[in-house]
């Protein structure tokens, strides 16, 4: 019996999940594909200043998880950097949160822009 999935908890989906140079058309031999799990952890650890071990308590996942899953977000991030390439942010093992601020301590950005992404629904999502 394999082990049941555990959904990373997001606090809301990106307002763009396209970056990258203006003039570059975003073919498969010209993109990164980045997870919204994976900007999740860029945004905690990197914009909000959260420890890895905070981070892994706002998204429900064990602190070894947001390491391996933070490491990959930042090859990503360089990839398209430096190769030029553009930034595809979709997909990934994740739900949004209630909205309500639980779990996700003062770092949801929905309780804070008065944003509702209740209606974004992941195709993942159970």
């Amino acid at each position: 019996m394999s082990r049941p999935r555990k959904w990373r908890q997001v606090c809301c989906l990106p307002d763009s999940s396209r970056f990258g140079p203006l003039d570059s058309p975003a073919n498969a031999g010209n993109a990164v594909n980045m997870t919204v799990d994976e900007y999740e952890t860029i945004r905690l650890i990197d914009l909000e200043g959260c420890t890895q071990e905070e981070c892994a308590g706002y998204m429900n996942i064990s602190r070894t998880t947001v390491q391996g899953i933070y490491i990959d977000a930042r090859k990503k991030l360089a990839e398209s950097l430096v190769g030029g390439k553009v930034l595809l942010i979709e997909g990934g093992e994740y739900r949004l949160c209630d909205g309500n601020g639980k779990g996700c301590g003062g770092y949801c950005q929905r309780q804070r822009c008065g944003r509702d992404d209740s209606q974004d629904v992941n195709s993942e999502e159970i």
